[in-house]
């Protein structure tokens, strides 16, 4: 039975190979990383980094595609997680055995939560390789924005703290099932190793008041 995209989860399943395609030439996945897909929707990404990992973590709230992604890949190696990405634990995917063994994130992130999810992970930071996102292109071009430009604000300021960021490339609403009405683009994300040492809560508040 065909799965009915659900707009109280944001699902808008990405359908054009081509671009998926160019994705995962961005993420290049090697065979022992240690990834996680947020959102894998109907597998269509999570099918080509199958074919490059030994496993792959993956994190989906919907529970029909839970059932639907453990039938369609049952004989890979796939670890599912049945879970709200805004609540789960990345830091338990670290094996304590192997702390030195960062993730790395990719995924289509649901548009209505992108924002709070992005600083949730943010708090995982440290045990994290690198992030490669599909996200709405205005959220992208406010990450990436420079000072003094009128994109710049409170989603720039904080998450420039955590990491460099680069926008990849631009994908239209027709790469998609449904189309969204809105651009989306490719963001990677690398955490920097020392961020300017200050305190988080002070400065979430200076740069609230600041763009108030």
């Amino acid at each position: 039975m065909k799965h009915i995209p659900r707009k109280r989860f944001g699902q808008n399943f990405l359908t054009d190979q081509l671009v998926i395609s160019s994705i995962i030439s961005a993420i290049a996945p090697q065979a022992d990383d240690h990834m996680v897909e947020i959102g894998p929707g109907q597998g269509a990404m999570t099918a080509l980094l199958l074919q490059a990992l030994k496993a792959l973590h993956v994190v989906e709230i919907d529970r029909d595609l839970v059932v639907l992604l453990e039938k369609k890949f049952k004989s890979a190696n796939l670890i599912m997680h049945a879970a709200d990405a805004l609540q789960f634990d990345f830091g338990s995917l670290i094996n304590a055995a192997q702390p030195d063994r960062k993730l790395r994130v990719v995924g289509n992130l649901p548009y209505n939560i992108s924002t709070p999810l992005l600083f949730h992970l943010a708090d995982f930071s440290a045990q994290i390789i690198d992030q490669h996102f599909m996200l709405q292109k205005e959220v992208v071009e406010r990450m990436v924005a420079e000072p003094g430009g009128k994109e710049y604000g409170r989603l720039s300021v904080m998450l420039q703290w955590r990491y460099t960021m680069d926008c990849l490339f631009i994908v239209p609403p027709t790469a998609f099932d449904p189309p969204p009405k809105v651009e989306s683009a490719i963001v990677r994300m690398q955490p920097i190793a020392k961020p300017l040492d200050c305190e988080q809560q002070k400065l979430e508040l200076v740069v609230m008041k600041a763009f108030s």
